[in-house]
């Protein structure tokens, strides 16, 4: 057994992506990290590359915690963000019936039974507590179900629209046998897919036909034949629309009516596929305006409060979504965080109390001020490391966040004309809405429907949004027509600079925007501490 630090509370992260949870729970003085899983590679670089000491993992699932409980003896706390998605119908847009990210609380679940700690932290965004983020009743669950208070709902999964429904459609659905000669259809299912929503454009829909042409035409070989069935029909009628079109006897324009079936069919079985391969227990199949999977669904919460906090030896649990900015973080960035303590330590559990109110909130002048001067570098080779020098001011956060002389990640993509031309055009404060509409051109499928952190350009005086994928969101520097840096991006998560991201540039990016800030981690730390400091080791 690795002897821990006696004064110190030992720690497993579960998805701990580039490390932020963990770093501000290493800054609160009171942990000592352990073990870390992270199934991605980059992350995991990352990961190591600041924790060194830190036993580096991959797959949750297929972790085994007895080997965990050998090596470092009983672990005291468990924290991690385990991904959860819900279904909704942004959900099914990504055509897949069921969130497989939903899996992985029962992951983490999985953990804390076998780890059995002390107390135990997930966070993750606040829409955790929605109406939308439920487990669709398995047979794996209905044990759960029948020993414990957990409420249900009939939640219904489309498999069809009403306009192509047809006589026995129930009947191939609700049978595993009954889809099965049609799963070799949902091998071209993406390229077709890919085809049918870029309808929406002119310019996208001829590039993905010029892109997907070889595939299309030797797909459309082998699917063209006759058969006594809707599904069949429908997949000739799209490949010889396809084969017209590639031979000049139709229009680009005209595609979308004549594949549409094919794709919803395509999407009907891989979502019966869907209800089969996760054991799903169906109450019954409606075929009421449409064709429907009615399925008993629960929520995601009380899942874990039922598995986590019933009993004698369970948890006392208290959860909450928490903004960044009131616990010194230069945004408003919303988490969701659930704590649960033993319940023989604390019968009552305190969150952190955020000090900070809306008329005291840091800004992203705090953040980054000081780099304003300080040249980025275009490309990951010219990543050296800027060496620093003394700025002519700099806030307190600034302070606290310049802790490397050599500033890594300090890293920009080279702007188009076209973005150019948008960032001159917006102020402070301004993003894409904003933009004369001769600015608008050329871009997004629906502009109307552009979320309001595209093209954003930060104001120096106010918190930042929520940080996302900067690089992607197309972020501006508040006074310079440019893109906000990664190292810029981890200075509004709070990352100190001495803190380097790996991989490639849009990877980093994404690490940034994924990571908790590691200042609210480390007020969620100090509170958990405090509560468990009368506990004798």
């Amino acid at each position: 057994m690795i002897k821990a630090d006696s004064n110190l509370l030992s720690v497993v992260d579960l998805f701990a992506g580039a490390g932020g949870l963990s770093t501000g729970f290493l800054q609160s003085g009171k942990y000592c990290i352990k073990v870390a899983y992270e199934n991605n590679p980059t992350m995991q670089s990352t990961y190591k590359r600041n924790h060194p000491n830190v036993d580096v993992r991959g797959d949750v699932c297929t972790a085994d915690y007895s080997e965990i409980d050998q090596l470092y003896g009983p672990i005291d706390v468990v924290i991690g963000g385990p991904p959860c998605q819900g279904f909704s119908n942004a959900n099914r847009q990504k055509n897949t019936a069921v969130s497989h990210n939903n899996t992985l609380v029962k992951e983490y679940v999985r953990a804390i039974k076998a780890l059995n700690p002390k107390a135990f932290v997930m966070e993750n965004v606040g829409m955790l507590r929605s109406d939308i983020h439920r487990f669709y009743l398995s047979r794996f669950d209905i044990d759960l179900l029948n020993g414990s208070a957990i409420e249900t709902k009939i939640s219904r999964i489309p498999l069809l629209d009403p306009k192509y429904s047809f006589d026995g459609a129930i009947d191939i659905v609700r049978r595993k046998g009954g889809i099965k000669p049609y799963l070799g259809l949902t091998q071209d299912y993406p390229v077709l897919n890919i085809i049918y929503k870029a309808s929406k454009n002119a310019k996208k829909l001829e590039g993905a036909l010029l892109k997907y042409k070889r595939n299309l035409l030797k797909t459309a070989s082998i699917r063209i034949r006759e058969e006594d069935s809707p599904i069949i029909r429908a997949d000739a009628k799209a490949y010889s629309a396809i084969l017209d079109y590639y031979g000049g006897r139709l229009r680009s324009v005209q595609l979308k009516e004549k594949i549409e079936a094919a794709v919803l069919y395509r999407r009907m079985i891989m979502h019966a596929a869907e209800i089969f391969e996760n054991h799903l227990v169906v109450d019954r199949y409606s075929s009421e305006n449409g064709l429907f999977a009615e399925i008993r669904s629960f929520a995601v919460l009380d899942y874990i409060k039922a598995m986590l906090g019933e009993g004698d030896d369970g948890y006392s649990i208290n959860s909450s979504v928490l903004c960044a900015a009131n616990y010194g973080a230069p945004q408003k960035r919303m988490r969701f965080v659930m704590i649960g303590i033993k319940k023989s330590i604390a019968g009552k559990i305190t969150l952190p109390l955020g000090r900070i109110d809306e008329s005291r909130y840091l800004t992203v002048r705090d953040a980054i001020g000081d780099l304003e001067d300080v040249d980025p570098v275009y490309d990951i080779s010219d990543d050296i490391g800027i060496h620093l020098k003394k700025p002519k001011t700099i806030s307190e956060l600034g302070k606290k966040l310049r802790n490397s002389k050599l500033l890594k990640n300090h890293i920009i993509t080279r702007t188009t004309d076209t973005a150019m031309q948008r960032f001159r055009a917006l102020k402070q404060g301004e993003n894409f809405h904003d933009l004369d509409n001769k600015l608008k051109t050329n871009t997004y499928t629906d502009v109307s429907r552009t979320q309001k952190t595209v093209y954003c350009r930060l104001d120096y005086d106010q918190p930042s949004p929520t940080v996302v994928n900067v690089r992607k969101s197309m972020w501006i520097h508040p006074v310079r027509d440019r893109a906000i840096s990664i190292r810029e991006a981890a200075r509004l998560q709070t990352f100190p600079d001495s803190f380097v991201f790996m991989g490639k540039k849009d990877e980093q990016y994404q690490q940034v925007g994924n990571a908790v800030p590691p200042i609210l981690a480390q007020a969620i730390a100090k509170t958990l501490a405090n509560q468990l400091k009368k506990v004798s080791k």
